[in-house]
């Protein structure tokens, strides 16, 4: 039995869709690639699902994905939107010819404990489970502290996003965001 989700877990498009109901029991709504841009109606909806139930936003970890995950971060309260992140894996999805622009898999590539792992990790609610761990406090002192913020931190950035499973193209804020959710304070301070 699938395990249920009561966020609503918002995707780009239909096959990104139909990957997450194979895995869990939850409403699943696409954003039509960038057509949110313009699809006030769709916004709209999003912001009511939002303030009712909360949003989980999944999108592919290539340059496209973060355009259109930016974009509602700024539409959407940030107390009603979590953000859930699958890894940098590199090759194609089986019904495409040609991989993406930048040979990275999607959210509908990826295997169905990839997607259920990054549901987790964001802190969705599933239904008749413990409810998830609290935010670890990390500030983004602390992470200048350990050189992932500030001049010169590109490399070691990026090393330790890799380290997480975390897309390359995640902003410090992002990061400090995820680390937060991903992390216990002990794990932080091992890094």
């Amino acid at each position: 039995m699938k395990p249920s989700v009561k966020e609503v877990i918002v995707v780009e498009g239909r096959y990104d869709k139909n990957a997450l109901l194979q895995v869990v029991d939850a409403t699943v709504v696409t954003t039509e690639g960038f057509g949110v841009f313009n699809d006030r109606e769709k916004l709209a909806l999003l912001r009511r699902l939002g303030e009712k139930q909360g949003l989980i936003l999944l999108t592919d970890p290539d340059g496209a994905g973060f355009v259109i995950r930016n974009f509602l971060k700024g539409a959407i309260p940030p107390h009603q939107l979590k953000q859930a992140y699958v890894p940098d894996v590199r090759g194609k999805e089986k019904r495409k010819k040609t991989g993406g622009k930048e040979g990275k898999l999607g959210v509908e590539g990826m295997t169905p404990e990839v997607l259920l792992a990054a549901l987790r990790r964001c802190g969705a609610t599933f239904l008749g489970e413990d409810a998830p761990r609290q935010q670890t406090e990390i500030t983004r002192g602390e992470l200048m502290d350990k050189g992932l913020i500030g001049p010169g931190s590109a490399a070691k950035r990026a090393e330790t996003l890799q380290k997480l499973g975390l897309p390359e193209r995640m902003t410090t804020g992002a990061m400090l965001q995820a680390m937060q959710l991903l992390l216990t304070r002990e794990e932080f301070e091992a890094l």
